[in-house]
Parts: structure tokens; C-alpha cells; sequence
């Protein structure tokens, strides 16, 4: 039997369309707000057609010494080309690049996941430190 754990996919985000990237600053004063960027297809565009996009990337935030994560945001990436003319009719598409901003007074993990409609479940994390 599959879990979900065993299911999530990573890679090295330079040569992989699907990873999702963070940017965020790795070190950051106590309680100043964190700007966290997640983009999957950053340097490889991801395709984004009705039959091959993502459909959402999520954030958590791991602090120091937490069993758990706290989810920080999650960003649903509806538009995919499709229109009431069918599939690929439309001229309105989702990038899948989402912005938070949020504030800690730990250091921790910024972990994002995302999800591929053809190819699954992705993740990434990095290091946040707070001085």
C-alpha cells in the first residue's frame, strides 16, 4: 500500500520543470516579515494546458523543535486554457508562481509542495533562520 509520503517526487529544480522553487531570504530578523516566492517551471517552463498544468502549490513552515508544520498558504492555479469553446480556447492562463508573506520569531523549514495533473506530487524545502 502506497502513502503519500512515498509518493512525493523531488529533483534538482535546474534540470526539472516540475520542483517547486522557493526564494526566500535565508537569514531574517525575529518577527521581521519573510517574502517567500514559490514557482514551479523556473527555469524550465512547465506547460500550462488544459491537459498538462499544475493545479496548486502549498507552503508550510517547519519551526525549530515543532513535530508539525504549519500551513501557510495555499494557491490554486485554476486557468489552464480551457473556455466553454473546449479545451485550449482560451487566451487566459494561470502562471504557477504564488508570493506570501508571513512573520516568525523561530527558525525552521520553508517546505512547498505542488502538484502536476500528468506527473504527481512534488516538494522542496529550504532553511530559514532568524537571528
Amino acid at each position: 500500500m502506497a502513502e503519500l509520503k512515498d509518493l512525493m517526487q523531488s529533483a534538482d529544480w535546474k534540470k526539472e520543470k516540475h520542483v517547486p522553487v522557493i526564494e526566500a531570504a535565508g537569514v531574517v530578523k525575529k518577527a521581521d516579515a519573510v517574502n517567500i516566492t514559490v514557482t514551479v517551471g523556473k527555469e524550465i517552463a512547465h506547460p500550462n494546458t488544459t491537459e498538462h498544468h499544475i493545479s496548486w502549490v502549498t507552503i508550510f513552515f517547519l519551526p525549530d523543535g515543532e513535530k508539525f508544520p504549519i500551513q501557510v498558504a495555499r494557491c490554486e492555479f485554476a486557468s489552464h486554457g480551457a473556455s466553454g469553446q473546449g479545451p485550449n480556447t482560451s487566451t487566459v492562463y494561470s502562471i504557477p508562481e504564488t508570493i506570501v508573506i508571513m512573520k516568525t520569531e523561530k527558525s525552521g523549514m520553508i517546505l512547498a509542495s505542488s502538484y502536476c495533473n500528468i506527473h504527481g506530487l512534488w516538494t522542496s524545502s529550504q532553511r530559514l533562520e532568524v537571528k
